[in-house]
Parts: structure tokens; sequence; C-alpha cells
């Protein structure tokens, strides 16, 4: 089933590139040893140590990744996909991992910024010192050394100007990863959403086969033929009630009837009074 997630993969190995970021500090490292490594005695206080930054940081992989999945088409997916629920699953669980990744990739490049910018501050200090070493050496009649510092010191300001160049690759690199976290953030909602939906989906499917193989199965009908039983034992206990009544004639009526009685003989009485006047009024 992994397979099935490898249109969401770029293609090639993100471990094995060598991102413009990264040969540029190689290249600014070479040129710090150029600039400083060779200086003679009198400059030995004012040496600048070689940045190291974070080299790890692969951005076009991450970014290559990232907008492969942020772009990928679910649907297509899902509906080649031998098991949906699964396949749903994993992709929630790669771009969960690559929003780890994007997140961390972001904290690394923000760690290199700050440290490229306490470089950029300590290579101004370098610059103000040779200058006063130039200014020394100037006032001392030695224009030969005025003139080595004032190179050192133009050294520094190219490799000032070099890393305030790639603190702006990395402001651009900042803004690219927030608008992708954003949109991978909104992928990620869209994923669980649609992994909710096929849950109750399938769950739903899967109880109306439950129901229809039971109502398909002979326990079904001996349920039934059980309660057609049941109810003909209650009707024979009902008719053998009734029939104990009914032989049971000699029995003193209740006190509820031999009321209803007496109602019905006055209603008799009274209808035979009403003839009786009837007839009377008649002769």
């Amino acid at each position: 089933m992994t397979d099935e997630l490898s249109p969401i993969r770029p293609h090639g190995k993100e471990g094995g590139r060598t991102t413009r970021l990264d040969a540029e500090l190689d290249r600014l490292r070479a040129s710090a040893k150029d600039a400083f490594g060779q200086s003679n005695g009198s400059s030995s206080n004012a040496s600048f140590k070689s940045p190291n930054f974070n080299t790890g940081v692969n951005l076009m992989g991450i970014f290559s990744r990232t907008r492969d999945i942020i772009a990928a088409n679910f649907n297509d997916l899902l509906d080649k996909a031998d098991d949906p629920s699964k396949m749903i699953r994993m992709i929630i669980m790669e771009m969960e991992e690559t929003l780890v990744e994007v997140r961390a990739s972001a904290a690394r490049t923000i760690a290199d910024q700050k440290e490229m910018g306490r470089h950029v501050a300590k290579l101004e200090r370098l610059q103000a010192d040779w200058s006063e070493k130039a200014q020394l050496a100037l006032s001392k009649d030695r224009e030969d050394l005025a003139r080595a510092a004032l190179v050192e010191k133009k050294k520094a300001a190219d490799m000032g100007d070099q890393l305030r160049t790639e603190i702006t690759v990395l402001d651009d690199a900042m803004r690219a990863y927030e608008q992708d976290i954003e949109k991978l953030q909104t992928r990620l909602r869209e994923a669980r959403s649609r992994q909710t939906a096929i849950a109750a989906r399938l769950e739903s499917a899967e109880n109306r086969v439950r129901l229809r193989t039971l109502l398909a199965s002979e326990r079904v009908d001996e349920a039934m033929a059980r309660f057609d039983q049941l109810e003909r034992r209650v009707d024979y206990a009902e008719g053998r009630a009734d029939a104990l009544s009914l032989a049971d004639g000699n029995s003193k009526p209740g006190l509820a009837d031999e009321i209803a009685a007496l109602a019905g003989q006055d209603k008799i009485d009274e209808e035979l009074e009403a003839m009786k006047r009837q007839l009377g009024k008649e002769g």
C-alpha cells in the first residue's frame, strides 16, 4: 500500500541535493579563510572565525515534497486504492510527518538567520578595526601596511554583503514556509474530514450488510415462528378462561351486575307507565 503514495512524493533523493545556500556558504567559508587566514601578526587580534551554519536544511527538497502533497488529488488516490480507509490514514500520516519536517526546517532557518546576523555584526566591527589599523599605519608612514589593512577591510565588507544577501534568501524561504505550512494545514484538515466521512460511510455500509444478512438468514424465520407459537398459547389460555366463566352459570352475580339490573328494571317500569298513560288518553 505504501507504493500507492508515490504520486505525492518528489522524484529523486532529497538528501543528495546541494542547494544554492549550501554552495554559497561553502564559498563564504573558503573566502573567510582566504581573507583572514593569511593575516600578519599585527592583525591577529582582529581575525574573524568562519561561520558554521547548519547546512542540513534542504530547502528545495522540503518545498518540493510539501507542494507535491498540497497539489495531490485525494479523489484520484482514493479511487485507485484497494482500501480507501487505509489509504486516507496513510495520506494523513504522510502529511503530518511532512508538516513536522517543514516546521523543523523553518526553525533551523530562523536559527541560521540569527547566526548570520551575529556574524554580520562581527564583520562590521572587523571593518572598523581594519580601518583604525590602516589609519595607524598611515600615521607612521607605513603606507604599505595601511594598504594591506584596507584590503582586509574590503574583504570583510564583501563577506558581510554576501551574508546579507543570504539573509534575504532565507527571508524569502521563511515566507514560503509560512505559506506552505498554512496550505498544508488546510489540506490536513480536509483529509481528516474525509477520513471521518469515509469511516462513517464504511460503518453504515457494514451495518446494512449485517442487517440484510440477518434478515436473509433462517434465524429470523425461526424467531418469528416462536412468536407465532407464543401468541397461540396466549390465545388458548384466554379461551380457556372465557369457557370457564360461561360454564359457571350458577355463580352469584357481582355487585356491579346487581346495580346494573336495578337500573334496567327502572327503565322498563318507566316505559310501561308511559304506555299506560298513552292508552288512557286514547280511551
